[in-house]
C-alpha cells in the first residue's frame, strides 16, 4: 500500500486543482492520498467528488503555528490536521482568522516591493491567490514579471525569513492548534520538523510536550529532512509512542518533487485512522 499523507492543490498554492491532484495520485500508483491545503478546507469537495476508483481521499489541512524554537524564541511551525470535523466552531473561527492573516500579510508584502519599483501588483496576486494567500503565490508573480527566474530564486532572494520583504503573522500557538484538533475529533502530525533550510528549528522538547496533549505522530521521511535527521525524528516518535508519516509534500510545478516521493507505513496509517473520529477516509 502507497500511502502518501501530506499534498497541495491550488485551493492555497499548489498548481494543480483538487481534481488534477487526485487523478494525479491515482496515476503516481498511491492508494491514499492526503489533502492537506494551507489553512482551508475549500479544496475538499472537489477532491471527493473526482476522486478515481481504487484511490482514498484522507482530508486534512496543513495549519499555520507558533512553536518554541531550539533558542526559546518563536518559530513557523506547520501542523498537519486529519480527519477533524470542519464545522468545530471553534475551528472554524481560528480558521477564518488565519486566512485574514495571510491576505493582510502578503497585501503588506506585495505593496513593499511596489513602492520599491518592483512590477507587483498587490490587487491581482490577492485575486490569484485566494483566501488561502501564501509567499508562493507572490513568488510565482515575480516570475512572471521577470523579477527572478525560478520560484525558488524567489524565496532565496526576497521572500525568505531575513529577506527584504518578509513579514511575520499571527499564527495560532502550537498546542493550542494541537487542542483544538483533538477536539475536533482530528489527528494531529507535526510537519517537517527538521527543515533546516527553512530557518531555525522547532525545539525538540516541545514536542514532547505536544505528545502530553494529545500530538498523534511526526512527519519524518520528507524532501527537506536529512537521513540523519528522519532518524531522529523516528526515534523520538518512538519513545514517545507517536506514529510516523512520510510525505511528498507535493505542490505541483511550484516544487520539483512529486506524489508519492516518501511514503507513510500501513501501521502508522491504521494508527492514524483509529485515533480519528471527526471524518472519515472517503473511498473512490
Amino acid at each position: 500500500m502507497r500511502i502518501d499523507l501530506h499534498s497541495h492543490s491550488a485551493a492555497s498554492d499548489g498548481t494543480d486543482t483538487p481534481t488534477g491532484l487526485v487523478r494525479n495520485a491515482a496515476a503516481a500508483g498511491l492508494d491514499v492520498v492526503a489533502l492537506t491545503d494551507h489553512d482551508t478546507t475549500a479544496g475538499w469537495d472537489e477532491a471527493v467528488g473526482a476522486l478515481p476508483s481504487g484511490l482514498r481521499l484522507v482530508r486534512g489541512m496543513e495549519m499555520s503555528c507558533t512553536g518554541r524554537g531550539e533558542d526559546g524564541h518563536p518559530v513557523a511551525v506547520h501542523l498537519l490536521a486529519y480527519l477533524f470535523d470542519p464545522t468545530d466552531q471553534v475551528f472554524v473561527d481560528e480558521l477564518e482568522r488565519l486566512r485574514g492573516e495571510r491576505v493582510s500579510r502578503l497585501r503588506v508584502m506585495a505593496e513593499r516591493m511596489a513602492a520599491d519599483g518592483l512590477p507587483i501588483d498587490a490587487d491581482h496576486v490577492l485575486e490569484q491567490a485566494g483566501p488561502a494567500a501564501g509567499r508562493p503565490h507572490l513568488a510565482r508573480a515575480l516570475v512572471e514579471a521577470g523579477v527572478v527566474s525560478t520560484i525558488g530564486d524567489a524565496f532565496t532572494e526576497l521572500l525568505a525569513p531575513r529577506g527584504r520583504y518578509y513579514i511575520d503573522k499571527n499564527d495560532t500557538p502550537l498546542a493550542e492548534a494541537v487542542k483544538m484538533v483533538t477536539a475536533a475529533g482530528g489527528v494531529a502530525v507535526v510537519a517537517h520538523a527538521r527543515a533546516r533550510s527553512r530557518g531555525r528549528l522547532l525545539a525538540l522538547d516541545q514536542i514532547e510536550e505536544l505528545a502530553e496533549i494529545g500530538l498523534g505522530g511526526v512527519e519524518a521521511d520528507h524532501p527537506d529532512h536529512s537521513d540523519a535527521d528522519a532518524r531522529l525524528m523516528k526515534d523520538l516518535a518512538s519513545n514517545l509512542g507517536l506514529f510516523v508519516t512520510g510525505s511528498s509534500d507535493y505542490h505541483g510545478d511550484n516544487k520539483s518533487i512529486g506524489l508519492g516521493r516518501f511514503t507513510t507505513g500501513r501501521d502508522a496509517f491504521e494508527d492514524l485512522l483509529d485515533r480519528a473520529h471527526g471524518a472519515e477516509v472517503v473511498e473512490g
